[in-house]
């Protein structure tokens, strides 16, 4: 099938070259003219715009930072709204503010443009094995049509409800991942400062109700002081921003997202937003005068 692809961003590149192993045959651009070309020499075809894009194919995949971006690449200049025809269909898998994607469903669907919100989970790792696990809005039908292209990057992808649906989801998620790191990250730092082995603490603990893929992905990272990104601080703060401003839209408390978007703002005043979000630990060896990186 012919798809356009707009976002060859660290997320982006290996999903379009997963959809390209796949068999399909993609139109693909990105801001950056260098990550154009890696893709054009794993066989895709370069565009000069959005706009170019949607002139040359009715499915078109973005993956953008966040919210602002979308709405540009779409409805700005040169955005794909300039040439897309009636029946184009839209699959915004970025992680933006749930409204955002309702609004932009409205108005594309005054042009005969359909849309699904597809926000993914799993970070880089899986972005590049394709097993991420993707979160989809919108209507029922289009969801069926496009499930087996979704497939073609993720290991598991999940029909959620209404436009909007997905991105509620993946704020959902981050909500839950980042409180479950900084507990890791606290009862590692209460360990060690109780002077016993927070490897072995680790060990203890993750087969039992405590254990969750989280902790057994980032309490190793922890260990290791490995803060190599899979999923950046910053890109963090950004969906946590996202999730408090629909939370606050619709009068519902979120008192731990609150606390944990402090202590990445912390995390970034101290230079850390680039850094993985396992790098929440350095927020409790900081308050707690200790480190729990192994020596070696």
């Amino acid at each position: 099938m012919k798809l356009g692809f707009i976002g060859l961003g660290i997320m982006g590149k290996p999903m379009s070259k997963n959809l390209i192993k796949a068999g399909h045959e993609l139109v693909v651009f990105d801001v950056n003219k260098s990550a154009i070309d890696e893709l054009v020499v794993a066989g895709a075809i370069a565009a000069k715009s959005g706009a170019d894009v949607a002139s040359q194919c009715d499915t078109i995949i973005t993956m953008l930072p966040n919210s602002p971006h979308i709405h540009s690449a779409v409805f700005g200049e040169n955005g794909i709204a300039e040439t897309a025809k009636a029946g184009t269909v839209l699959i915004d898998m970025s992680s933006i503010d749930p409204v955002v994607s309702k609004n932009m469903g409205a108005q594309l669907e005054e042009k005969g443009i359909e849309m699904l919100d597809a926000p993914v989970s799993g970070g880089e790792p899986k972005a590049v094995d394709g097993t991420l696990s993707v979160m989809v809005g919108g209507k029922k039908d289009l969801f069926d049509k496009y499930y087996d292209i979704l497939m073609n990057m993720a290991s598991s992808v999940v029909y959620v409800g209404e436009l909007g649906s997905g991105n509620v989801a993946k704020l959902a998620n981050q909500i839950v991942v980042a409180v479950n790191i900084a507990a890791v990250a606290e009862a590692l730092t209460f360990a060690k400062k109780a002077g016993t082995d927070p490897e072995l603490v680790y060990q203890a603990i993750r087969g039992g109700l405590a254990g969750s893929t989280v902790m057994d992905v980032k309490a190793p990272m922890m260990l290791e002081g490995n803060y190599k990104p899979g999923f950046r601080i910053e890109l963090h703060i950004k969906d946590l921003n996202n999730a408090l401003n629909a939370a606050h839209s619709i009068n519902s408390p979120v008192p731990l997202t609150a606390q944990m978007m402090e202590v990445m703002q912390f995390l970034k005043s101290e230079g850390h937003d680039k850094d993985d979000h396992d790098s929440i630990v350095k927020y409790y060896e900081k308050i707690a005068g200790t480190s729990i990186v192994k020596e070696k």
